[in-house]
């Protein structure tokens, strides 16, 4: 499939900032740990979507509070990781996405508010 792989391979060189065509995707391992990776993420979307779904009308700030608690443990460990592989510019881009993703998460949910 190394076809089809442009645009993960331009998306990893721009994460590894920067841009400058020196991440490889053409090992086996690379592809392997992004389709496994990429099923995480995709996975962890769908929960949170379902959290959303059949969850949150019963208890918003439960479901506020787990999925502020998954994006801050995801932001710690992978720029723990990005800083250990020696890619500090994918730290940058996990603190810009949580604040943007946690924002509207940060304030606790008032249940008489939603009612109204």
């Amino acid at each position: 499939m190394l076809s089809t792989s442009e645009p993960a391979r331009w998306a990893l060189d721009f994460l590894s900032f920067p841009v400058d065509s020196a991440q490889d995707y053409a090992a086996a391992t690379t592809r392997f740990l992004s389709a496994l990776t990429g099923g995480f993420l995709f996975g962890w979307g769908v929960c949170i979507w379902c959290l959303q779904k059949w969850v949150y009308d019963a208890a918003p700030e439960g479901v506020r509070k787990a999925v502020l608690t998954s994006l801050i443990a995801w932001c710690v460990l992978d720029s723990a990781g990005s800083l250990a592989s020696g890619t500090t510019s994918n730290v940058f881009f996990n603190i810009f996405f949580l604040l943007l993703a946690a924002g509207p998460l940060w304030k606790p949910i008032h249940v008489n508010s939603l009612s109204q």
